[in-house]
């Protein structure tokens, strides 16, 4: 099955990156035989087709902000890959394609340091530029507090369409393997992630975003709770 060759709905739903392609099928070929690889690639490509078939009419196609490439379709992209490979494939994997997806962009922004307060403002009015679009589409259902020059940038998500999507469709154990690309994200700007719930295991998904030199992400210690996911302790005060 040829990419141009999926039916699903393109005025609601976009089809997953070329990179996202390219890094399921890499996957693929480290599993299978090359007699298998594109049976098991047009299995993958069912599922998506599947998996959308009765899921969201609401999301607007390419007219979404938030339907760019590492966005929710390629989530989707992964998860079709994920129940197809179940088998073969592993948790940190899944983290690893995650992480190839959406970490070259911020490996470009290397010049960007959230220690300096002019990149610090940069950042949240990035960010109210985010919500802008989310209050058209009312997919994720985003919050952004108002800028406080000496405590970290905070915002959250109240809904989240690929936690929402994992949930419905009984796949929220790899959830972790694509919400943890964030903490890394993150560190590529010389800033440091601090979040105690997702969407997908909680009822909002939580930034609280300061520089790394910042005492803030000290007195919040990082750990991976049994699930995966990357998280912070509340304030230690040792």
């Amino acid at each position: 099955m040829k990419d141009s060759e999926l039916q699903f709905d393109h005025s609601c739903h976009v089809l997953y990156s070329k990179t996202c392609k390219k890094e399921i099928q890499s996957k693929i070929a480290l599993h299978y035989p090359e007699a298998e690889r594109e049976m098991i690639w047009e299995k993958v490509q069912r599922q998506y087709v599947d998996f959308l078939s009765d899921w969201r009419k609401d999301l607007g196609g390419k007219r979404n902000f938030h339907n760019g490439a590492g966005g929710t379709y390629d989530c989707i992209a992964i998860m079709s890959y994920y129940v197809v490979c179940k088998p073969v494939t592993f948790f940190r994997e899944i983290e690893e394609i995650e992480e190839n997806l959406i970490l070259p962009s911020f490996r470009k922004l290397k010049f960007v340091n959230c220690n300096k307060p002019f990149w610090k403002k940069l950042m949240h009015m990035a960010f109210l530029r985010a919500k802008v679009g989310c209050d058209k589409w009312h997919d994720y259902e985003m919050t952004v507090a108002p800028y406080e020059k000496n405590k970290p940038i905070y915002y959250e998500f109240t809904a989240c369409p690929a936690a929402e999507f994992a949930i419905r469709n009984g796949l929220t154990e790899i959830m972790p393997a694509l919400c943890n690309v964030d903490f890394a994200a993150m560190e590529l700007l010389h800033a440091r992630l601090v979040r105690t719930t997702t969407c997908a295991n909680g009822c909002k998904c939580d930034y609280a975003i300061c520089g790394d030199q910042d005492p803030y992400g000290r007195e919040h210690p990082e750990y991976r709770d049994e699930n995966g996911y990357r998280r912070n302790r509340e304030r230690s005060y040792r």
